[in-house]
């Protein structure tokens, strides 16, 4: 069993992952009324400390984490490694000279700090030796209540990060205000909508995705359309020669790449290759996301419905986040694709079973409980389980993303 967490994505200005904020519940069933800030933090440092490590969750990138001014007077903080955590000055403390001391202590030791949801009082300004960063809800906040916070911060070495960023022209507007890091969805929405050919190989893969589709797949057809690609046929060794199988003797053919992996696992490479090459400049965190929702979804098939074959749902949310790889339309990225029709209904009108089990990661992502919730009731999925496969995929994701690098 693991701890309920959901973490999104912080990046710096060139749209580089810097960290991410870990978010906290004890399960889907308790979402509301909302779990006690302190207790959810306690959990989370019970959990790394005792369970798991935050690298399960975040990989070598820090993990910001939400202390309440309780928290931080008891020393809370000092339990987590100085080199994997942000410690997140909740909006609801306040300036008090113990928590002054304390921050002051947090400093010394080597503790990155930064206030969340920061709007500013000059009493804060005691505080500013000691923070890193200032976190400013980017939709909360006016204009000119943020150029007062940049003109207070201006004195001291503080990164300003705008949180709630979920639009491209959000993105831009922070850049051009002055903020460095951002936290937000935006990297998951399409930049700027244009229609864009498929390559070659990208078409010989749209090709693969299509045969390996079919209910028997013809082993014979698939090689021919990988020995037509030089560069596709070396991915598959390597991939099938990687430490994730297991295997007897070293593989030397197409033939036996694909006998090794299996018609279910070649449908899952084929997905994370065709994601993963259609656009080199997105951020390697939209891939990742794609890759996590490709095997929650199938997770979730798996455990719930008879009717629905795993692999088309691991495909389904492969695919979700096309439309922000490709830039442009999900629609037209859809006619571009020889997929079945209940993945088109899911991706593009937001239809069906699969496109329930979209929605689902989607708000787990967001940390948006009770919207999970209610999809969890609605299809009557097992609740306990759910933020198991959330972390399993997170790992997997974890896992093959350093096999495709």
């Amino acid at each position: 069993m693991f701890f309920y967490a959901a973490r999104q994505p912080i990046f710096d200005q060139n749209k580089q992952l810097y960290a991410y904020e870990l978010l906290f519940r004890d399960s889907l069933e308790n979402v509301f009324p909302n779990v006690d800030g302190d207790l959810a933090t306690s959990k989370i440092i019970e959990a790394s400390q005792f369970n798991l490590g935050l690298e399960d969750f975040t990989g070598q990138y820090p993990a910001f984490i939400n202390f309440s001014q309780e928290l931080l007077l008891k020393n809370f903080p000092l339990l987590l490694p100085k080199e994997q955590v942000v410690i997140e000055i909740l909006e609801t403390a306040r300036p008090t000279k113990s928590l002054l001391r304390a921050v002051q202590d947090l400093k010394e030791k080597g503790y990155t700090i930064a206030l969340d949801d920061y709007e500013h009082e000059s009493v804060w300004l005691h505080f500013f030796p000691y923070i890193d960063i200032i976190k400013i809800d980017f939709r909360a906040c006016t204009k000119e209540q943020m150029l007062t916070t940049f003109k207070a911060a201006s004195k001291y070495s503080i990164e300003m990060l705008a949180e709630k960023v979920e639009t491209y022209e959000e993105y831009n507007d922070a850049i051009e205000m002055g903020f460095t890091l951002f936290q937000g969805y935006f990297f998951s929405e399409p930049e700027v909508m244009q229609s864009k050919a498929l390559a070659p190989s990208q078409m010989s893969l749209a090709e693969l995705l299509y045969e390996s589709s079919k209910s028997e797949m013809e082993l014979d057809g698939i090689i021919t359309i990988f020995e037509r690609d030089v560069t596709l046929s070396y991915k598959l060794l390597r991939y099938a020669n990687s430490a994730i199988f297991k295997r007897s003797k070293e593989i030397s053919t197409i033939r036996q790449a694909l006998v090794v992996l299996g018609q279910e696992e070649l449908k899952r490479f084929l997905a994370l290759l065709f994601t993963a090459q259609v656009n080199s400049n997105k951020p390697a965190e939209l891939i990742r996301l794609s890759m996590c929702r490709a095997n929650f979804c199938d997770a979730i098939a798996k455990s719930h419905s008879q009717l629905l074959d795993p692999s088309t749902g691991f495909l389904a949310g492969m695919l979700s986040l096309m439309d922000a790889i490709l830039d442009e339309p999900m629609d037209s990225v859809m006619t571009k694709l020889p997929l079945a029709q209940d993945i088109k209904d899911a991706l593009v009108d937001r239809t069906g079973l699969l496109a329930e089990y979209i929605d689902l990661i989607c708000h787990y992502e967001k940390a948006e409980w009770v919207e999970a919730n209610e999809i969890v009731e609605k299809l009557k999925l097992d609740a306990k389980k759910i933020p198991d496969f959330y972390h399993q995929s997170v790992q997997w994701a974890n896992e093959h993303m350093s096999e495709l690098q």
